[in-house]
């Protein structure tokens, strides 16, 4: 069984530096082809991504002189993604339509060309992808890295920067290190050897100091009054919790207040939901090893284009058509979600909801 367990250790180490080997491979023979490069994040950028497309404008500009913009649409919400940005000087921009025109070559980072959450042309063939997001179809690019088990993406970049040669700053190192602490949540989700080794090994090369207050930035009042509002709405059922926020501040909130419940004990799955811009964000957890988090969320969604995930963690959105004043089709497209997540699990249509987080123990629906 020791033996078994070696080997297969063995082989997830090996497949992580075959990734890195790849992407530096690819860099080295294209290098005087594809600068400028434009680099793309998923909407919304997360540290996972916003990490690694730090790492491979800096791999790609110390190697080769690949000139690179890092473009994301949307914002950048949550408060420790901001603090991140500012405190590591992350050169990111908002994406601009012209920047198809202006960038011949473009690296999709997080995401993927079929994917709907990247403002990039779906019929435009793309230079490089990287991303750990199964693809439900393989994606026309030069050279596509996906391992939906590595984690995080950031682990990829890791890989490549350390088998590189270059010294790795320490700001670039803290980005990569923080992405894979948020996506693994603290490596919770870890659950191969090879991403942890990863974690440990660029670790030693980060700003402490940085990466503490990264993970711990003071926040707004607007947040514990989102917060607030998301644990007095909240409904529970057999392991299941439900919370619709209503209008947020940014959608960020809406997966932070998703993995918050969670931690409520006696829950195994969270169904967490806010309204922005004319779209219902939706974000589902579980901690359920066996649970296919994406799929369940895919197939509550008329198009299944419009969510995604990875492991146990899945989001995604859809316009709702409303009049400023009249939340009914708000109030119906949540109910809706919610009843198919209940089939969908196999639970009640009529289940007993109750409120965990208030003094009446019973309520009649969600």
């Amino acid at each position: 069984m020791a033996l078994s367990l070696k080997l297969k250790n063995k082989k997830q180490g090996s497949i992580a530096i075959h990734h890195g080997r790849k992407l530096l491979r690819f860099l080295e023979k294209k290098k005087d082809s594809i600068s400028p490069l434009l680099i793309v994040t998923h909407d919304y950028p997360d540290p996972d991504a916003i990490a690694t497309s730090m790492a491979l404008q800096y791999l790609g500009e110390r190697l080769h002189g690949i000139k690179s913009r890092i473009v994301y649409k949307g914002i950048i919400g949550r408060v420790e993604n901001r603090a991140m940005v500012d405190l590591l000087k992350v050169p990111i921009h908002k994406f601009r339509p012209s920047d198809i025109k202006s960038y011949e070559h473009a690296a999709l980072i997080d995401t993927q060309p079929e994917f709907e959450n990247n403002p990039y042309p779906r019929n435009k063939k793309v230079t490089l992808v990287i991303d750990q997001h199964p693809y439900v179809k393989r994606p026309l690019a030069e050279l596509a890295i996906i391992d939906p088990e590595c984690g995080a993406t950031s682990v990829i970049l890791t890989q490549a920067l350390l088998l590189s040669g270059l010294e790795v700053p320490k700001r670039v190192a803290t980005a990569l290190a923080y992405g894979i602490l948020s996506d693994t949540l603290n490596l919770y989700r870890a659950h191969r050897t090879d991403i942890i080794q990863t974690y440990l090994d660029i670790l030693p090369l980060c700003d402490m100091r940085a990466l503490i207050c990264i993970q711990n930035p003071p926040k707004s009042k607007k947040f514990f009054t989102t917060l607030n509002r998301g644990l007095q709405g909240a409904r529970a059922f057999r392991g299941l919790i439900v919370s619709h926020l209503g209008e947020v501040e940014h959608p960020d909130l809406v997966s932070e207040i998703a993995d918050f419940l969670l931690t409520y004990k006696g829950m195994e799955r969270s169904l967490c939901t806010g309204r922005y811009k004319g779209k219902l964000h939706v974000s589902l957890r579980s901690n359920r090893p066996t649970d296919e988090t994406p799929e369940i969320l895919r197939d509550i969604f008329d198009d299944r284009k419009e969510a995604g995930g990875h492991d146990m963690v899945a989001g995604g959105s859809f316009h709702v058509h409303s009049k400023d004043k009249d939340d009914t089709r708000w109030r119906n497209a949540e109910a809706l979600l919610v009843g198919r997540l209940l089939k969908r699990l196999r639970l009640p249509a009529q289940s007993d909801f109750y409120k965990p987080f208030q003094h009446e123990k019973h309520a009649p629906g969600v």
